[in-house]
């Protein structure tokens, strides 16, 4: 199991088009995935639990990735926050 925290720094935080991103980027790997937030843990592979964190610019999130592929799949996601979901330049 692969646990990391991350920031949402992207100025709309994670709205429907960010989510859109995340959730089709962990969907392509077998991996469970899960993101906690202000108390409450959703699946990272369903849009609806992830709009319910209401994650604003600059909330603290923890990815937690459990699978065969854990490895990618954590990079991958990691990858997507760190490029602020290619919104902000």
């Amino acid at each position: 199991m692969i646990e990391r925290d991350l920031t949402v720094s992207n100025r709309l935080g994670l709205h429907a088009r960010a989510t859109a991103k995340l959730v089709q980027t962990l969907s392509q790997f077998r991996s469970n995935c899960t993101l906690t937030a202000k108390g409450r843990e959703v699946n990272a592979k369903s849009i609806m639990g992830v709009m319910l964190l209401a994650a604003g610019q600059g909330t603290q999130v923890k990815l937690r990735v459990e699978g065969e592929d854990e490895q990618a799949a954590a990079d991958a996601a990691q990858a997507l926050f760190d490029r602020r979901f290619d919104e902000d330049s």
